[in-house]
This record gives C-alpha cells, sequence and structure tokens, in this order.
C-alpha cells in the first residue's frame, strides 16, 4: 500500500484555480484505486501524487490536519 496525495477542486464547476485547490491523502495500491474510490465524489481531481517514504514524512511534520483516508 501507498499514500496519494489528491489535489482537487470542490465541485465539477470550479474551473482550476491554485489558490482554491484542496488536498486529501488515500492509501491505495494504485492511482487507478484512488481514482475510483472518488468516482462518487463531486471533486474536480487536478492531481493524484504518489508520495515517497521522505515526501510523506514531510507531509506529516508539516501540515497540522494530515490525515490519510480509507474510503
Amino acid at each position: 500500500m501507498a499514500v496519494f496525495k489528491v489535489f482537487f477542486q470542490e465541485t465539477l464547476d470550479n474551473r482550476i484555480i491554485r489558490e482554491d485547490t484542496l488536498t486529501r491523502y488515500y492509501e491505495a495500491d494504485s492511482e487507478s484505486e484512488v481514482r475510483k474510490m472518488l468516482d462518487e465524489d463531486p471533486y474536480n481531481i487536478e492531481f493524484v501524487q504518489e508520495l515517497s517514504p521522505s515526501h510523506l514524512e514531510y507531509e506529516k511534520a508539516n501540515n497540522d490536519d494530515f490525515k490519510v483516508e480509507n474510503t
């Protein structure tokens, strides 16, 4: 299992604007599995990034609201 960082807008109607981009973290086996998990959500997904171990540690240390979701 790996941890993926998902960059998204809250609704499909929103244009992609960097300042409005939100992020969430998901544990999954692949990027396609993450995208399947989010199929029913109304998010406009910009990018799904698999985190390396060092990047994951950075995110944990520098994001007060860091939480890995499993859906």
